[in-house]
């Protein structure tokens, strides 16, 4: 069965998990690493004080950091990937997919206007979706 050659109504807004887990720049990677656990989330977005996203930190970054030069005491900020390519909650899935497989990311961050975040998208959202598509399509 083919899918229709028309987009999806499908937006970040709709995939996104929220509300996202976020830190401060200064937290040490010991307690982001609990905080994700507890979340049972494979990143967490970082804020400044006005709580507008400055980074991500996934679970490959602090596994590169850490294999590396890092400490648990190390803050996020010296570990996370600054300025995260990110959406926004009107973006249609096609895009957000694109963009992700385009940059070879898991997650990206969904934002509003003035750039604090709403929620993530991770692969495991896409797979979800996908897997409610294919119901939807009669597959089992």
């Amino acid at each position: 069965m083919l899918l229709p050659k028309k987009k999806l109504p499908v937006l970040a807004r709709d995939v996104m998990s929220a509300p996202p887990l976020t830190v401060d720049e200064k937290t040490p990677l010991k307690e982001v690493a609990q905080k994700m656990c507890e979340a049972k989330v494979g990143s967490a977005l970082v804020v400044d004080s006005k709580g507008r996203l400055t980074g991500i930190i996934t679970e490959r970054d602090m596994l590169c950091f850490m294999g590396k030069e890092g400490s648990a005491d190390t803050p996020v900020w010296m570990a996370m990937t600054e300025n995260p390519i990110t959406v926004h909650p009107d973006t249609p899935i096609d895009e957000v997919i694109d963009k992700m497989v385009n940059a070879g990311i898991r997650h990206i961050p969904v934002v509003d206007k003035d750039g604090k975040p709403l929620g993530v998208i991770s692969v495991r959202d896409i797979l979800g979706l996908l897997r409610l598509l294919a119901r939807l399509m009669g597959f089992k």
